[in-house]
């Protein structure tokens, strides 16, 4: 395993790097809110001294200057001091005798607190001005803050061992379920190394778990098919079209040695040459076909668009196809609209495309029958339709007959001089002008070819 590279690894050290500033954050949001309810706790016990003094002084506020009195302060604490507003002490704990305190300047009736060290003692200091009966005290009471700095710093030195230690097992369960969760993946990626050429037929594991990593199976499963198909036709194609040029080159080649063994009747002679040149200018139309096939399959195969009438250029074919019917004795009806139908497109490739089917048409259907052209306009889209009274199409045959070299009947296909090639070149015509050919047919009763165009 690449371990820098693993998709598991850096999984688990973006989880490890996550939980460890959750952690932290947590850790120090916790200290913060602990050590806040200690000085808040604190805050309350020097809130109720103040209270307890307050009420003490209003109790003797005509004896405070007794001996006695001064000696019941001692009750309260020694922390604590009790300044009148002449800035006379009227007690001082001995704790704070020559040691700091927060200055009574600026001091309210609101609480202040201070943080000082008396004595090297840190204390938490409650500064507070009371008012008895017109006359005005200043009152400061004390408590240490040791104990709690004590308790926040073992509270401290006993959680930083835990964090490196929860981090750790966050980290290791984090790569538990990194690799758990990607095993499908390594799954996914040992089955793909074994497809190969020999074995398109074969699929990933496709885990019914409705996540990513299904539809990831089962994309790369029809990529698969596709590829499969792809590499099929392209198998076909190679022995389809050597068995198709072997064929027509080795009956020339007979033919030719034939003639050229009897050079005493010219008669015999021209039939031989005449059944060459029949062969070639087959071979020439296939190789042709092939070549015009092969360049659409590689993007070089141009089309020249420009607006064209599209009535004009099925009439056009119509025309050509014509001669072969009325050879054929087949009536060729036209039901075309009156206006012409502008269209954006190749008039060359339109026309090619329903002299193919016209072709067709004429090949497949008996002497008496009809082949009807008739053409419909609709929205956004103009539709050709070729129309025969032939021999039909099995529907087992139906889904293929776009596919190349396929033939309903070889050898009568072969007979009448066809390769196969005629309506997938047909086809692929419709689809470079963004439109689609469809075909429709009851065997011994006839077929249908719709031609459907984009108008723009």
């Amino acid at each position: 395993m690449n371990w820098p590279r693993s998709i598991g690894v850096r999984l688990t050290l973006w989880y490890a790097a996550a939980f460890a500033a959750a952690l932290l954050v947590l850790g120090l949001v916790m200290w913060i809110a602990v050590r806040q309810s200690l000085y808040h706790a604190i805050d309350e016990g020097l809130r109720d001294r103040v209270e307890g003094i307050h009420v003490f002084i209003e109790d003797h506020k005509t004896r405070l200057d007794q001996e006695e009195v001064r000696e019941e302060f001692r009750a309260h604490g020694d922390l604590f001091q009790v300044i009148d507003s002449n800035g006379v002490v009227i007690h001082r704990g001995e704790a704070l005798v020559d040691g700091s305190t927060p200055p009574l300047s600026g001091l309210g009736a609101e609480a202040r607190f201070d943080d000082l060290s008396a004595h090297g003692t840190p204390l938490r200091f409650l500064s507070q001005r009371i008012d008895i009966d017109g006359r005005r005290y200043s009152v400061q009471v004390a408590v240490p803050l040791a104990d709690l700095q004590q308790g926040l710093r073992d509270a401290l030195w006993m959680l930083a061992p835990m964090f490196p230690l929860m981090l750790v097992l966050a980290s290791a369960a984090g790569y538990f379920m990194s690799r758990r969760a990607l095993a499908p993946v390594d799954r996914i990626t040992h089955a793909a190394r074994l497809i190969s050429a020999d074995n398109l037929s074969q699929r990933l594991p496709l885990a019914k778990t409705g996540d990513e990593l299904e539809r990831l199976s089962a994309t790369l499963n029809e990529m698969i098919g596709r590829l499969e198909a792809a590499f099929k036709r392209v198998s076909r194609f190679t022995a389809d079209a050597s068995h198709e040029l072997r064929t027509p080159l080795a009956v020339m080649r007979t033919t030719a040695e034939v003639a050229l063994r009897d050079p005493i009747d010219s008669s015999e002679h021209r039939v031989a040459l005449e059944q060459v040149i029949a062969e070639i200018e087959r071979t020439s139309s296939l190789v042709e076909n092939l070549l015009l096939i092969a360049k659409a399959d590689s993007g070089g195969a141009e089309l020249s668009k420009r607006s064209i009438d599209f009535v004009a250029a099925i009439d056009e074919a119509c025309s050509q196809a014509d001669v072969l019917a009325k050879v054929k004795g087949i009536r060729l009806d036209r039901r075309f609209p009156e206006s012409p139908l502008a269209v954006t497109a190749d008039r060359e490739a339109v026309r090619r495309l329903f002299l193919i089917l016209l072709d067709n048409a004429v090949k497949y259907t008996s002497t008496g029958g009809v082949v009807e052209v008739s053409i419909d306009a609709g929205d956004g889209h103009v539709c050709g339709f070729v129309k025969d009274t032939g021999i039909g199409i099995p529907s087992e045959d139906l889904p293929h007959i776009f596919d190349r070299f396929y033939r309903v009947d070889r050898a009568r296909s072969r007979a009448q001089g066809g390769a196969g090639l005629g309506l997938a070149i047909a086809r692929w015509i419709a689809e470079a002008h963004g439109g689609t050919l469809s075909a429709e047919s009851v065997l011994d009763r006839g077929s249908r070819f719709r031609v459907q165009l984009p108008v723009g």
